[in-house]
């Protein structure tokens, strides 16, 4: 995030917390430092807060930058699939099947007697 998006940021949340102070306790701190809401200083505080707020809804159009980040390594990992297993060369079994079979027709003869 840019140093312009902080300090805008920063501003917002000032201004929200003077409108909580306004809405619980019916207490304008910016009007109370700058000498009454109706001053120059205060309106140029007020106008600077709300330019804040139009400079941050940006954020809110703006994709998260983890998810974004995620997403690239996720779809990185899916265009480079390795087949391969994990072991190397696949086992021959030809031998073990042959002796099993072996043995399976060996036990049918003997019982057969």
């Amino acid at each position: 995030m840019s140093m312009f998006m902080r300090i805008a940021l920063a501003l917002v949340i000032i201004g929200a917390l003077n409108w909580g102070l306004i809405g619980f306790f019916n207490f304008d701190l910016v009007a109370t430092i700058f000498g009454g809401q109706d001053t120059l200083l205060a309106k140029i505080i007020y106008a600077i807060v709300g330019l804040s707020g139009l400079a941050t809804i940006v954020l809110l159009f703006r994709p998260d930058e983890e998810a974004e980040e995620e997403h690239r390594a996720n779809r990185d990992t899916f265009r480079n699939v390795n087949y391969n297993t994990e072991f190397g060369d696949e086992p021959d079994f030809k031998e073990i099947r042959k002796k099993s079979e072996r043995e399976n027709s060996d036990s049918k003869d003997e019982k057969k007697f």
